[in-house]
């Protein structure tokens, strides 16, 4: 009859983490996870990291542009009253309908008219550059909140960058102006509210880059300034999207 082998000489050792060798294998994991936590991290924290990585680097005519803007670390709210800028009540296609109307009916798909010939937008559907999500828009007075129209460059940033020395026509064509305007998710807008770029980005990264783009272009329109913060915000950005260009429309 042939000998049985003792079991045990199949039997997995135990990981001892009390062995000096186990000990420091552990220190070694546990220092290459902190060093990676920290790579990850700190370029984004700490301004001074971010520039010796390359964090603020970015090219293409976005980042060019926004060399270009005035950079400005003291702005004031003083005196700012929203109702200075005359959103909505410009015609200026004279259409008949404001511009709220007019960017529902350039953003939306499948889009329905109030009434036949109108530019009232009664419905449509909307791909939400904000979220992603899809949003199927219905006029009413506990539904029109479901779209909301969005300032890129909030009219309370504006203010700080410069629009409280224009005139009255100027803060009223800057208010209407639909380079300046997207229909986007409710919800997201009011989470932004007048959040400039160093405090607030759409949770949908594949629009990160567009976004800050159109804020570049928006600033450089209008000759508006830019915070230290609010700047190195954009160019971490940017730095994702190489030749990242400023939208024309």
């Amino acid at each position: 009859m042939p000998r049985r082998r003792n079991a045990t000489h199949f039997r997995k050792k135990r990981f001892n983490a009390e062995g000096p060798v186990e000990r420091i294998l552990c220190l070694l994991v546990i220092a290459a996870v902190i060093g990676v936590t920290i790579g990850l991290i700190l370029p984004k924290t700490s301004p001074t990291v971010g520039e010796i990585t390359g964090e603020y680097t970015a090219t293409g005519t976005a980042a060019e542009t926004l060399e270009k803007l005035t950079v400005d670390d003291n702005p004031s709210k003083a005196g700012y009253d929203r109702t200075s800028f005359g959103y909505r009540e410009t015609d200026a296609d004279g259409n008949g309908c404001d511009v709220r109307e007019d960017v529902l009916a350039r953003d939306l798909t499948d889009v329905q008219y109030k009434s036949a010939g109108g530019c009232k937008v009664q419905s449509g559907t909307l791909d939400d550059p904000y979220t992603g999500k899809t949003i199927h828009f219905q006029r009413g007075r506990d539904t029109s909140s479901a779209v909301q129209i969005d300032h890129v460059v909030a009219l309370e940033n504006a203010w700080q960058s410069g629009a409280s020395e224009w005139s009255k026509a100027k803060r009223y064509e800057y208010g209407n102006d639909m380079y300046n305007l997207l229909a986007v998710d409710g919800p997201a807008n009011q989470e932004k509210g007048s959040a400039s770029a160093a405090y607030w980005l759409p949770t949908n990264g594949d629009y990160r880059c567009d976004y800050v783009a159109r804020q570049i272009g928006v600033k450089d329109k209008y000759g508006l300034t830019v915070t230290t913060k609010e700047k190195r915000a954009m160019l971490s950005v940017l730095h994702s999207c190489p030749a990242q260009a400023i939208p024309e429309s």
